[in-house]
């Protein structure tokens, strides 16, 4: 049940024909991760709090630098040195103090993600590297488990939605070779409006999956080009190669 004050506080969504009171009640009670609270993390856990997601997980073990503060919109420069995941915490807090939030300011690596896998609904991949990317893929796929992922670089983005049961693949059949050099933020640069339409849109998506609105995304890629304002959409398909959900897709068929 959604008390009086909640009402008023999500008023504007709950008058959202498919989002209503049950939809409402929905958010309040769902858990979820978000891995990263960098550029992608911030825009993604402000809206997820804004909205009235009930229960967060949120992970990230670097300090605040000074040249993060041209795109993480959660914080400000007399924070500089101070823990993100700490500074990120007393923000949402202050958005929404009738969420409850985890902090984990540590890194991520398989068997942490999943025991945290298993007792959320959903997980948000906001991470700048290849191996916490496979990390939790292969967790999402074992605990069959919702990921929304985003990337971004330079002018570039992308967004994957996977759902179990990962009919269409996983995210090591798009990317087998989590060893490969990657490219990120600290040597190629990134435009701030592009990592926070990127976040956005995880939000957005994972709000319509917590309410059990459908995401058109699922099973794709969502490929985004800032210099020519264009959206490419790619349907995203099993590399029966796989060594994560090779397996599982096996015994399905």
């Amino acid at each position: 049940m959604l008390t009086d004050h909640e009402f008023m506080r999500y008023s504007r969504q709950v008058l959202l024909d498919d989002i209503d009171v049950q939809g409402q009640e929905k958010l309040k009670n769902s858990k979820v991760l978000i891995v990263g609270l960098g550029g992608l993390g911030s825009p993604v856990s402000l809206y997820l709090a804004g909205a009235g997601v009930g229960n967060l997980w949120i992970a990230d073990y670097d300090n605040l630098h000074l040249s993060n503060l041209q795109r993480q919109i959660l914080y400000d420069t007399k924070n500089i040195s101070k823990s993100k995941v700490e500074l990120a915490a007393n923000r949402l807090y202050e958005l929404n103090p009738l969420i409850n939030i985890n902090i984990l300011h540590q890194k991520l690596f398989f068997e942490s993600l999943l025991s945290i896998a298993k007792k959320v609904d959903l997980i948000v991949d906001c991470s700048d590297n290849m191996i916490t990317r496979h990390d939790i893929n292969s967790v999402c796929v074992m605990t069959k488990t919702t990921l929304v992922s985003g990337s971004a670089i330079g002018f570039s983005g992308q967004l994957i939605i996977l759902e179990p049961p990962f009919n269409y693949g996983c995210y090591a059949c798009l990317y087998p070779n989590k060893d490969d050099i990657e490219l990120n933020c600290r040597m190629s640069g990134i435009l701030g409006p592009v990592v926070g339409i990127i976040g956005s849109l995880q939000a957005l998506e994972t709000i319509k999956l917590l309410i059990g609105f459908p995401s058109v995304l699922s099973g794709k890629i969502f490929l985004f080009d800032a210099k020519q304002q264009k959206w490419n959409k790619l349907q995203l398909s099993i590399s029966f190669k796989c060594p994560v959900c090779q397996e599982k897709n096996e015994r399905n068929n």
